[in-house]
Formats: C-alpha cells, sequence, structure tokens
C-alpha cells in the first residue's frame, strides 16, 4: 500500500481540522477523529471544498475514554494495514488562577492534554514498531515551555507533555520513529471560546481573584491571534519531513516569549510578564 495513512484526534475544528484537511491534500489517506460525530459537517464542508472529501475517514473518538483507544487504533489498522502518521491534537483550556481550581479540574486537563496523548501513542507503537517507521506528532504549545497568568494547569499538563515526549523521542530514535513537538503562540481557534473551560469557583464568585479574573480575560480576549492554517500547514510539511527536529515554535508571539524566559534574568522576566498583562 503505498498510500501514507494518518490518524489525527480533535479533528471538529480549529488546528485539527485544517490539518485533516491539508494532509488529504499532501497525499495522506487520514482517519479524522472527534468526539462528537454530530460536529462532522464543518469538516465535511472544508474537505469537499479543497476537493479531498474521499480521503478523510471520520471516525468517533473521544480520547479520554482509553479503554477504547487501543481496540480503535487496532480497527484501523485492520482496515488500512498500516500506519504512518499519528496527529495528537485533542486537547482544551482550564482558565483560572490556580488557588482556585480544584483537583478534579486539574486532573480533567490532564486527562486530555496528557494521558490521552500518551494512550494514543502506546497504542499506535506496535504497528510502527513492527514497520519500523512512523511519525508522532504531539500538539503543544508554547505554554509548554512558559508558564503564565491563569492558566497554571494547562501549562502544567503541556510541560508533563514537553518531558515524556523528549524521553519517547531519544527510545524511539533507533526504530526509525519519528516524535516532534510543535508549539504554537496565539491562534484563532475553539481553545479561545467553545472549548475554553472557567474554574467553577472564578464563576460561582467566591473566587479572591475575582477583579484579577476579569482582567485577565479582558486582556487575553483582547490578543491579536493568527490563522491557525500556518500551523496546520507546517504540520503537514513535518509529517512529510524523514528527519524532522524535535520542537518546532510557531509564531513571533511564541518566539519572543522563549526569548525573553531565556535572556531575562528570572526575577526581571516576571516583572516584565506582570506589568505586560497588568494583572496585581
Amino acid at each position: 500500500m503505498s498510500t501514507k495513512i494518518a490518524v489525527i484526534t480533535g479533528s471538529s475544528s480549529g488546528i485539527g481540522l485544517l490539518t485533516a484537511v491539508e494532509l488529504a491534500k499532501s497525499g495522506f489517506q487520514v482517519v479524522a477523529t472527534m468526539r462528537d460525530l454530530a460536529r462532522r459537517e464543518k469538516l465535511e464542508q472544508a474537505a469537499s471544498r479543497a476537493g479531498v472529501r474521499p480521503y478523510i475517514d471520520i471516525r468517533r473518538l473521544d480520547v479520554t475514554e482509553f479503554d477504547l483507544i487501543e481496540p480503535f487504533v487496532e480497527k484501523l489498522v485492520r482496515d488500512y494495514g498500516r500506519v504512518h502518521l499519528l496527529v495528537n491534537n485533542a486537547g482544551f483550556a482550564v482558565a483560572g488562577f490556580a488557588e482556585d481550581l480544584t483537583v478534579g479540574e486539574i486532573r480533567s486537563q490532564f486527562e486530555t492534554n496528557f494521558f490521552a496523548q500518551v494512550a494514543m501513542t502506546k497504542a499506535v507503537l506496535p504497528a510502527m514498531r513492527q514497520q519500523r517507521s512512523g511519525h508522532i506528532i504531539m500538539i503543544s504549545s508554547i505554554s509548554g515551555l512558559h508558564g503564565a497568568f491563569s492558566s497554571s494547569s494547562y501549562s502544567a499538563s503541556k510541560f508533563a507533555l514537553e518531558g515524556w515526549t523528549e524521553s519517547l523521542r531519544m527510545e524511539l530514535n533507533s526504530l526509525g520513529i519519528k516524535v516532534v513537538l510543535v508549539e504554537p503562540g496565539s491562534y484563532e481557534t475553539d481553545i479561545w471560546t467553545r472549548n475554553a473551560r472557567i474554574g467553577k469557583k472564578a464563576l460561582d464568585g467566591t473566587s479572591p481573584n475575582r477583579e484579577r479574573g476579569q482582567k485577565m480575560r479582558d486582556r487575553v480576549q483582547a490578543i491579536p491571534k493568527r490563522d491557525p492554517m500556518i500551523v496546520a500547514r507546517a504540520i503537514a510539511r513535518i509529517a512529510q519531513d524523514p528527519n524532522p527536529r524535535l520542537r518546532y515554535i510557531i509564531g513571533p508571539d511564541a518566539h519572543i516569549q522563549l526569548w525573553l524566559k531565556r535572556m531575562l534574568p528570572w526575577k526581571w522576566h516576571e516583572k516584565l510578564v506582570a506589568r505586560l498583562w497588568k494583572v496585581d
């Protein structure tokens, strides 16, 4: 079978949807997964406009239903024979100051953003090991390298993913399996709207950070957000690179944040961040 098989999670909107279409345009047969198949229409329309609808197989998968992940991948391999690419894209953000978030809310953040990516990766590894090839692309974030106000649980989940992926890459290099981190800055996706979640305490009026939280929400909404197609096209290029780098930081804001963190003494850096966000 000459056609390369790709599976991508969280493909009902945003970067996941656009990446599914870009991969199909690049010659992949794409298995695009989403938690709710009632939301498939947007992807179907985008694929039809691009002329690649026959090359996108839309299937239901909730990445937090861990017992179903391995059977899902086994069926995919039976149907297509191989799997060449996994794009771990599904994720969401919980907003709120750290002292306001419950352990349950933080655990839910890790279930989707970290443990689900681990489970999906482990499920495709037997097929990739047997064929001694494959790409695994983790959609992380600049927040996986740089903490920020009111996104502690999101940053923590991405920091965990970064460390796990670094280790995994070293373990799999000799097997011909390439593991990559993609770390976007601010892009216009549902993570800022439909997929945004706010900690319960921040919503019920009992938070001691109520005013600070409102300021933070206003600042986040005012951040210029770029076209996510930039990220989707970068992922498609990485998927076809036989020797990709470990990290791809995408977006000028992401590069600036990381540069400031690395170059400035920490005390200067945190004062600068506080001044920029105007949350005190």
